[in-house]
């Protein structure tokens, strides 16, 4: 039975292939536990530093799949109302590792909802993004929540609420794409960023993310205090002693991750 999710781990990269081409990469019962058990291998696999997601053939993903078999969801156990909903990476998993998203083709619904939460976006100038979810009758939930805080208000909710696509010039003018690149060269571009990552302490690096996400909301004094305390953990690591020699003998640090 082909995979619907492709994990590919080389040079400390993982790269997490949406792998339905025939139906544009569109999330269904099984997908979604194909992409828990990436997602999870990626957060727990010590060499995983970095990861880039992108689609097979012409869509990163085209969201749910309506018709497909099984819960795109994910069937969770809980009752109706404790249903837990932060159940993916889509919706919230705490994997503070750099994820780039490498955006192929048609990217909506949860594809959208998956790429507000990654670090760096990298567009194809063949790709579209939206939310088409208020189309057909339904909110979108972790998108509105998530949208205007990584967007301009107006941009957000444009989008959020008339359910159109944009181009990839458009996510690139309101922030939503930091790079747009011409198809061919997608992969490249996102592999030669990743190459840049990983030159970095793995372990700095996680702890310079949670603070970034956990410090949003926080008054400045405690975001500090967080920070400092981040700082300490981080400097007691095999990978500080090593940055510090490396610096000192004027050579590239070797990084393990610990």
């Amino acid at each position: 039975m082909t995979e619907t999710v492709k994990y590919q781990l080389d040079e400390h990269v993982a790269t997490i292939t949406y792998n339905r081409p025939e139906r544009l990469n569109a999330i269904d019962g099984r997908m979604r536990r194909e992409l828990n058990d990436a997602f999870a291998r990626f957060r727990d696999e010590e060499d995983a530093w970095v990861a880039i997601v992108t689609g097979a053939g012409r869509a990163f993903c085209a969201g749910a799949d309506l018709r497909g078999e099984g819960n795109p969801a994910g069937d969770f156990p809980g009752t109706f109302w404790e249903r837990p909903t932060v159940n993916s990476f889509e919706s919230g998993w705490e994997i503070f590792k750099p994820v780039i998203a490498a955006v192929n083709g048609y990217c909506l619904g949860y594809g959208l909802t998956l790429v507000s939460w990654c670090d760096f976006v990298i567009a194809s100038e063949r790709a579209e993004f939206g939310m088409p979810e208020v189309r057909i009758g339904v909110p979108t939930i972790v998108g509105a929540i998530r949208l205007p805080r990584r967007l301009n208000w107006q941009y957000a909710m444009e989008m959020l609420l008339t359910g159109e696509r944009i181009s990839a010039q458009r996510a690139h003018e309101i922030g939503l794409a930091g790079w747009v690149v011409p198809h061919d060269s997608l992969l490249d571009e996102a592999r030669a960023l990743a190459a840049r990552l990983v030159r970095g302490a793995p372990l700095a690096a996680r702890a310079i993310k949670e603070v970034a996400v956990r410090t949003a909301d926080l008054p400045m004094t405690d975001a500090i205090r967080f920070g400092e305390t981040m700082r300490r953990v981080a400097a007691a690591t095999e990978d500080a002693a090593e940055g510090g020699a490396a610096a000192r003998e004027r050579r590239e640090p070797r990084w393990k991750g610990r």
